[in-house]
């Protein structure tokens, strides 16, 4: 895509800016890309690092010059809070695929629940989603596991730093993890669930920390874009 010219107020853009987003719930990372191509104008923009559709969180977007450094980034720790929902499983391992009961988790109990988290702590072997974009003989993945067929792929080695049971409310178990790139924290929600032996799945998630860049430092995606339009109504004036 070629760029076009764009006006003084909106060169630092060209010349390369990280930006911290809280991506909205129901959009691409993509889409958050997109906004941010079409509101500045600038045709070089990446992000760096994927959220699913149903997450929300931290998301860091590089413009211009400054895509040079969004592998920097995307090779950086994440921290996530969220939600697995136990009793049941989906083919996606979260709310994007209809849950299928597996096991009443009434039983379970906090010790029964931090337990089982521990097994997931540190260096270990992780299966992604056959719901991904990650790609086997130049195929996402998904594409094969929306027609009910499943492709196989290798573990792949992660690091799960921390894994806390925050408050729980079966069956509902709320979470902290922090943990290396690449960690697909639908797959750890469906790990758990079958570590407890009734299954569990990814019902939220948000992305709060990527490396020491923190959720709280980020802005809304309305918000970024009154920022360039103030930018360009007072170039305009």
């Amino acid at each position: 895509m070629k760029q076009k010219p764009v006006i003084p107020a909106l060169q630092p853009f060209l010349d390369g800016k990280m930006l911290l987003l809280n991506k909205p719930l129901h959009w691409t990372s993509f889409d958050v890309v997109k906004k941010v191509r079409i509101t500045t104008g600038i045709s070089k923009v990446g992000h760096a690092g994927t959220l699913d559709p149903l997450a929300t969180g931290l998301l860091i977007v590089c413009t211009g010059a400054f895509t040079k450094k969004i592998n920097d980034y995307i090779g950086m720790d994440k921290v996530y809070t969220g939600t697995i929902t136990l009793g049941a499983t989906t083919a996606s391992y979260d709310l994007e695929t209809t849950p299928q009961p597996v096991a009443s988790p009434h039983h379970i109990t906090l010790p029964m629940l931090e337990q089982a988290a521990r097994l997931f702590t540190g260096n270990t072997l992780q299966m992604p989603p056959q719901h991904s974009a990650i790609k086997k003989d130049g195929k996402p993945l998904y594409l094969s596991a929306r027609n009910g067929i499943e492709v196989e792929v290798a573990a792949r080695p992660i690091t799960i730093h921390a894994f806390e049971i925050t408050e729980v409310a079966l069956p509902l178990v709320h979470f902290r993890v922090h943990c290396s790139t690449g960690t697909y924290i639908r797959s750890l929600a469906n790990d758990f669930g079958a570590a407890l032996g009734v299954g569990g799945y990814l019902s939220s998630l948000c992305r709060t920390a990527i490396g020491d860049f923190e959720l709280k430092d980020a802005i809304s995606m309305k918000v970024f874009e009154q920022s360039i339009q103030a930018l360009k109504l007072d170039t305009n004036g």
